[in-house]
């Protein structure tokens, strides 16, 4: 497929009864109605910069040119970028803008142009992207996402995404509901990391100063949450069982409490949710995240990423500044 021409028409048409996420709000957002990802018509934009915290496939010595788009269909109440997801930071630009900050990014020696929370924005993203294509993009194309998506929005990005960078955050629809609103959580990823796996294959590499970068495929995060360890035991053994090597899997022991941290800075929503989820406000065990990994050792698990023991206590949340944004 030729790249840079397969956008055609207005990539806001969809907008005006928008379904690009499984929430199937129905809004017209070209009007200025607004669903439940936050965003209206124009993509929103809180850093467009070299980013160093991905797996090491991603973001090697280079970094990753990651552009952190704002709203977010999912809003789990954990959200490390919560800021974002919110809608507190961000900047209106418009597809040439994001086609500029690719460019840009790749003028920097980013290793891919890694695009992170993207889902709501699909068809307006997709046409940034051709148009970096056209003018000169030659970088992997990363989807960095929450693992919410349908499958027609998966089959929407052939011709545009090399790889997806992907969540897969619950078994269970009782903790998908209380963290996420979004009971069918499973079913949804499920269906969607089915379809990702189709259109990129096996992992796939080249190699950049020496080091692999990939250029296909799919990376599952996992992040292990609070008191969650028998979901993400149920989570790795379905990932294994179903796929095998086919993905990369990466077990995540980064878990912040920042809600607990926007409790106490005096923000009075977080205050009333973190009197209903008292349990987000506790760090995970190493003794958890140990008994994970074990775990996925225990099942044939031969290679997967995983973070060592600080990780937990690292900041892993970027200064969402307008860094880079045109």
């Amino acid at each position: 497929m030729a790249r840079g021409s397969c956008v055609r028409g207005r990539p806001d048409a969809e907008l005006a009864s928008c379904r690009l996420c499984p929430r199937a709000c129905g809004v017209d957002r070209l009007s200025g109605q607004v669903g439940r990802c936050g965003a209206g018509p124009s993509m929103t934009v809180a850093r467009a910069a070299l980013h160093f915290w991905e797996e090491p496939v991603l973001s090697g010595a280079r970094g990753s040119g990651t552009v952190f788009f704002g709203g977010c269909p999912l809003r789990c109440l954990y959200c490390q970028n919560a800021v974002i997801a919110q809608g507190e930071a961000g900047k209106a630009v418009s597809t040439r803008d994001v086609a500029a900050m690719a460019l840009d990014l790749q003028a920097q020696g980013a290793l891919n142009l890694n695009l992170v929370t993207p889902t709501h924005f699909a068809p307006l993203v997709r046409r940034a992207v051709a148009i970096a294509r056209d003018g000169g993009l030659s970088l992997p194309v990363v989807w960095n996402t929450s693992g919410y998506e349908t499958v027609s929005a998966i089959r929407g990005n052939r011709g545009t995404v090399d790889v997806y960078l992907t969540d897969f955050k619950y078994a269970s629809a009782k903790l998908a509901q209380r963290y996420s609103s979004a009971p069918d959580y499973r079913e949804v990823a499920l269906a969607a990391l089915d379809a990702m796996v189709e259109e990129t294959g096996e992992p796939a590499f080249d190699e950049v100063d020496g080091a692999p970068r990939m250029t296909g495929g799919v990376i599952v995060r996992h992040l292990l949450l609070p008191g969650a360890l028998e979901d993400s035991e149920a989570v790795v053994s379905l990932l294994h069982e179903r796929y095998g090597s086919a993905v990369l899997v990466s077990l995540m022991n980064q878990y912040t409490p920042v809600l607990a941290d926007r409790a106490a800075s005096g923000d009075a929503s977080a205050q009333a949710q973190m009197s209903r989820f008292p349990e987000l406000a506790q760090r995970v065990p190493d003794e958890d995240y140990e008994r994970l990994l074990d775990f996925a050792d225990g099942l044939g698990m031969e290679d997967y990423f995983w973070q060592d023991g600080e990780a937990a206590q690292e900041s892993f949340i970027p200064a969402f500044d307008l860094t880079g944004v045109v």
